[in-house]
């Protein structure tokens, strides 16, 4: 593991994150079934550019504190926020991938003030999306999660949903089975796994107001050639949510880029700080 781990109470909550290096604070958010640890090839190239580069464990990931109810989108804007705050930065560069991009781009609109830049991964803005058959059956499991007992029922056979979800999400990649130790730990700590469900049982498909406020902060949104889900003219759609400077990169790999084509995601990455 690189980094060092540290805590930090933000919006009524305990925080656990990973952190490199010194200088201007670079938020890392991750998404589902993830941890902080999918930055690990990422932070430490960040930190070494002259950077603080922090990646916490959303709400609810172990060892992160689980809520005591489900977190709407505004709770997880306003997580990114009080976070840049309670790590002692007046403003951040914001990187999110997946639900850490939805929070991401609430948290820009929200509070342009405290992010410098965002960065997104995967999720092109909520608000722009369309539905089509093919992208409804993609995305089946944000009503599945919705129903009781959809913890227990993921966590069956040593997880053996994490695999099948990254064939489905990033159909090229084929990574060894240690690529999910870190995500099966986190899962089984009691009222982790149920804490990352509740992000689908608050869901809602309409828009929430963050979601519906044009963001005027400068934006790179990273796509992925290879998403089965979301297609580059999905990005362009959406750059009518963004007033100011708005970038598409278009890399290799699926929905997991990142950690699939790590030095060509990170040389992209780093032209942007």
């Amino acid at each position: 593991m690189t980094g060092s781990l540290g805590f930090v109470e933000a919006n009524g909550l305990r925080f656990a994150y990973l952190e490199e290096g010194s200088g201007p604070l670079v938020l890392l958010l991750h998404g589902f079934p993830d941890t902080a640890h999918t930055w690990d090839d990422l932070r430490p190239r960040i930190a070494a550019r002259g950077y603080r580069a922090v990646s916490p464990f959303m709400r609810g990931y172990h060892p992160s504190e689980v809520p005591s109810a489900d977190a709407s989108q505004e709770v997880l804007a306003r997580d990114v926020l009080t976070l840049i705050s309670a790590l002692g930065a007046s403003e951040a560069v914001v990187i999110g991938h997946d639900w850490g991009a939805g929070a991401a781009y609430s948290a820009a609109a929200l509070g342009p003030d405290r992010v410098s830049k965002l960065i997104t991964l995967a999720i092109p803005h909520p608000a722009t999306l369309k539905p089509a058959l093919r992208k409804v059956w993609g995305v089946r499991h944000f009503a599945a999660y919705k129903f009781p007992g959809a913890a227990k029922r993921f966590a069956r056979n040593d997880f053996a949903a994490l695999p099948a979800i990254y064939r489905r999400w990033s159909p090229t990649w084929n990574p060894p089975s240690s690529e999910f130790d870190a995500v099966r730990s986190c899962f089984s700590h009691p009222g982790s796994l149920d804490a990352a469900m509740g992000y689908y049982r608050a869901f809602s498909p309409l828009p929430s107001p963050s979601l519906k406020t044009r963001i005027t902060v400068p934006t790179v949104v990273f796509c992925g050639l290879d998403d089965p889900l979301a297609e580059p003219s999905d990005y362009r759609r959406a750059a009518r949510m963004f007033s100011g400077e708005y970038m598409i990169e278009e890399v290799p790999g699926g929905h997991f880029m990142h950690r699939e084509h790590p030095e060509v995601f990170a040389e992209r990455v780093l032209l942007h700080l």
